[in-house]
This record gives C-alpha cells, sequence and structure tokens, in this order.
C-alpha cells in the first residue's frame, strides 16, 4: 500500500504547481503529519520563488525537508501547522509545527516536531518561524533597560522583532514603515509608528528589516554615536550601497548581521533549536501577533496565488494557507 499525498512544487522562476507524492513508510520513531494550515514568507519564500538566491548560497538557504535544488524544480517552505495522525503516544493526535513545506500530509522524525501549547491556536502558528528569527534577533540584539529602538521595516520579520522586542522593561519600541498602512499594524502590537522621515533618532539600536538600501541608511542616521544597527534583511542576489562615509566613523557605528540558521552565540551554548522554537511557540499564546497575518487562500489556489505575493500585487504580511481534510490524500 502507497501513501501518497499532495505538495506545492517550483517547477521554474515564477512558476509553480501541485503535484502528487509518494510518502515514504513511517519507522518507529516518525510520526505522520495531516497539514492544518501553512505559511507563505513573504520574504525568503517570494525570493525563492522569483528565482533570487544567489549560486553562492544554494548551500544555506536550503529548507531542512527541501526536495530538489535552486532554482528548479524545488519544493521549499517551512511554516508548516498539523496534527499527528500516526506516531508515539505522547504525540498522537497533539498539533504540532514542523519546518516543513507546503504538503497535504508527510513523515517526519518525531523530533521534527514541536508541540503546540494549549490554548495557543493551530491558524496562528504559521508565524512560529518569524517569530523564532525574532528571538534569535532578541538574544543578538541584547537590548538593555530603557534602551531607545526602532524596527526599520514592518513586514512580517520586524513587526515580530517590535512585538518581542516591546515586551522588554522600560524600552522604547517604535515601528518605522513608508507604508502609513502599517500604523495599524504597529497598534495592534501596542507599539509606535513612524514614516522614515519623522523616526524618532538618538538610539541605542536600529533593527533593520526593510530589505531596502535606503531603509539601511535611514537605519544608520537614526543611531545615536556608539550605536548599532543589526541587519536582519536579506538581499539574495542584489547588491547595496552603504554610506559608510560621512561620521560613520566619527560618531563610531556598529552594523552586525544576524541569522535564524545558527542560535545566537550569546545563548548557543545554553539553548537548543528545540530551545528557541519551543520559546516562540510560547510567545504566540499573545492575540496581538493575529494582526500579522493578512491573506488566506486554499491550498489548491498556491500556484495562481505565490505570483501575486511575490509581484506584491497582494500586499500585507504573513500569508496563510489553508488545508481542508478532503485535500489530504489516503492511503491507497
Amino acid at each position: 500500500m502507497t501513501r501518497t499525498a499532495r505538495a506545492f512544487w517550483l517547477r521554474s522562476p515564477g512558476r509553480g504547481e501541485i503535484r502528487q507524492v509518494d510518502l515514504a513508510e513511517p519507522g518507529p520513531g516518525d510520526v505522520v503529519v495531516r497539514t492544518l494550515c501553512s505559511g507563505v514568507s513573504r520574504g525568503t519564500e517570494t525570493l525563492v520563488f522569483r528565482g533570487g538566491v544567489p549560486e553562492s548560497q544554494h548551500t544555506a538557504m536550503r529548507a531542512p525537508f527541501q526536495e530538489g535544488e535552486f532554482p528548479g524544480p524545488v519544493k521549499y517552505g517551512y511554516l508548516n501547522v498539523g496534527l499527528v495522525e500516526e506516531g508515539p503516544a505522547a504525540l498522537l493526535g497533539r498539533t504540532v509545527f514542523c519546518l516543513y513545506p507546503h504538503q497535504t500530509r508527510y513523515v517526519v522524525p518525531a523530533s521534527a516536531v514541536t508541540p503546540v501549547p494549549e490554548g495557543v491556536p493551530a491558524p496562528r502558528v504559521v508565524l512560529a518561524g518569524t517569530v523564532e528569527t525574532a528571538v534569535n534577533a532578541a538574544w543578538d540584539a541584547a537590548p538593555l533597560l530603557g534602551d531607545r529602538i526602532a524596527v526599520v521595516g514592518a513586514g512580517m520579520v520586524g513587526a515580530s522583532v517590535a512585538a518581542v522586542l516591546s515586551r522588554f522593561p522600560a524600552v522604547r519600541v517604535q515601528l518605522v514603515d513608508a507604508d502609513p498602512a502599517r500604523a495599524e499594524v504597529a497598534r495592534a502590537l501596542g507599539v509606535d509608528f513612524a514614516p522614515p522621515g519623522e523616526a524618532a533618532g538618538g538610539l541605542d539600536l536600529v533593527v533593520h528589516a526593510s530589505a531596502t538600501e535606503q531603509g539601511l541608511a535611514r537605519s544608520l542616521e537614526l543611531l545615536a554615536p556608539e550605536g548599532t544597527v543589526l541587519e536582519l534583511s536579506w538581499y539574495g542576489d542584489r547588491r547595496i550601497g552603504l554610506p559608510l562615509g560621512e561620521a560613520f566613523h566619527s560618531r563610531r557605528l556598529t552594523v552586525r548581521s544576524s541569522q535564524v540558521g545558527t542560535v545566537s552565540p550569546a545563548r548557543g551554548t545554553r539553548r537548543s533549536y528545540g530551545d528557541r522554537m519551543a520559546l516562540a511557540l510560547e510567545l504566540l499564546a499573545n492575540p496581538a501577533f493575529d494582526a500579522l497575518i493578512s491573506g488566506e487562500c486554499g491550498f489548491e489556489e498556491l500556484p495562481e496565488v505565490l505570483p501575486r505575493l511575490a509581484s506584491g500585487e497582494l500586499p500585507g504580511l504573513c500569508h496563510r494557507v489553508r488545508y481542508d481534510a478532503e485535500s489530504a490524500v489516503s492511503p491507497g
């Protein structure tokens, strides 16, 4: 008896399709998961969809359960929430998060899934991977009591970072974005908002997540002397200019990178990837994060929807993909 499912594949840059796939027979340490919903990462995933991953980064950019190679055909994605249908008794019937692509049902080692805490609704959990990035960024940034902070770029990652940093005692967090509509997101998260030209300066820390040259330049301008820009943006194969002249040296400014592929060195010896993900899921008990989910479609619609997300025709933050029970192909 062969188990089958349906999966979204990027056939070639800009063109996706739904394929039927065979599932491996689960072993004693595996789980069979039926997907409830998945999320599209507007930054990384739409860049992959456009074919923008540089050849030098093909290995570094692999998703945990990716199949195929960049630029395509490739099965890519990492925001999957599902229900364990088969597996160890402790996980059977549990809602779990997994770094798995868009697929109706899948088989993975039990160690690859993280149980969702009670009280965290499954549809919100598609944000877990992004909130995990925010947790790692907060560890890298190491804000101090009373710091003045801006997050430049109110996309999915930037907004999540603002939400996490706002929990630090006595910090002032301002979300900065050129789109005035993002003021509503800031309000829902309980942080201040400003367009780039009106953002407050003299800051201790700026987290940059706009993936634009202008945003990075503005981030440097907002710093107080000896301040730090933490760079979260992924530019893919684009080259950008950075204004390192003028007062950059005399003000002793710092630009540091942060990347979720490794646990922050500030916690790497004491926290595992699993610890980091479990913390992200705990934070998602806060209903304010629902403001980051701005669109939804059915799984079968993905081949038509992803080009519109990649082009910007469909604006917003996280796009959620819903799966009907009938869409999962049963064993046959």
